[in-house]
């Protein structure tokens, strides 16, 4: 249940419209929602900004499809790492969703209109793409203006620097790679702008599944860097979002004083 709900249905009891009984019985699931498997995190929206997004590996389709219809009524849905036999249920049940099948992301809602910040999300790689997609949904889910630039890895280091105007711009930056993980580093000595840094698991043996470019990213001599789990996008995507709005949120406040 998000501000705007709760607003409208308050505003429902003030007006005579709707009774003191009917408000309880809508608000009788917070702060919480027990399905027996899985606990709904129904007041998670109103204390974090964001509703519970429902991380989908290791849950059956039976379980993953009751969260989403409990939590349907009151609240946008974003779905991680959902198996592909699942997603097509979920379409076919719900034919507004939006599926990013290469993501394994589904999102069953409406984005904000209104956009605080921006943040760009660039990746080493084409295959970094799948991070960067779940990091772009989620931050756009959160109500933040998004750009993505994709495949701009040191490799050709002429590639990063053709989209300087996009890095100095954005109010902060989520830099996604695997392989070595060198791009983090690279950009944060070109901007003030501060680089959230996800590790992927695409690269060779010795990439050893994220970890080396993890380190690589953990112990980069460049400041302004912070790092998130390996393939992590909806961490990255929640972090830079969640900033974004609690800063500008403040100034917002602070001018209109």
């Amino acid at each position: 249940m998000d501000t705007e709900i709760l607003k409208e249905l308050l505003k429902e009891v003030v007006d005579g419209k709707k009774t003191i009984e009917k408000a309880l019985d809508v608000l009788k699931d917070l702060p919480f929602k027990d399905l027996g498997f899985a606990k709904i995190d129904t007041h998670r929206e109103l204390r974090m900004g964001a509703p519970e997004a429902i991380y989908c590996e290791g849950k059956t389709p039976n379980q993953i499809l009751k969260i989403i219809k409990e939590m349907k009524p009151t609240s946008n849905i974003l779905a991680t790492r959902v198996q592909k036999n699942v997603i097509q249920k979920i379409k076919d049940i719900y034919p507004e969703a939006k599926i990013y099948p290469d993501s394994n992301l589904v999102f069953i809602g409406d984005f904000p209109k209104e956009t605080i910040g921006k943040v760009a999300i660039i990746t080493a790689g084409t295959s970094d793409i799948p991070v960067g997609r779940e990091c772009e949904v989620t931050a756009r889910s959160m109500g933040v203006e998004v750009e993505t630039v994709f495949d701009v890895g040191v490799s050709g280091l002429h590639r990063i620097l053709s989209i300087r105007e996009t890095i100095v711009d954005a109010d902060i930056l989520v830099i996604i790679a695997g392989m070595e993980g060198a791009l983090p580093s690279v950009v944060a000595g070109l901007t003030d702008v501060p680089i959230i840094a996800v590790p992927t698991s695409i690269g060779y043996g010795s990439s050893f599944k994220g970890i080396t470019p993890l380190l690589t990213m953990l112990n980069s001599c460049a400041p302004g860097i912070a790092v998130m789990n390996i393939d992590d996008g909806y961490g990255a995507g929640y972090f830079a979002a969640a900033t974004i709005k609690k800063i500008l949120g403040r100034e917002r406040k602070g001018k209109n004083l």
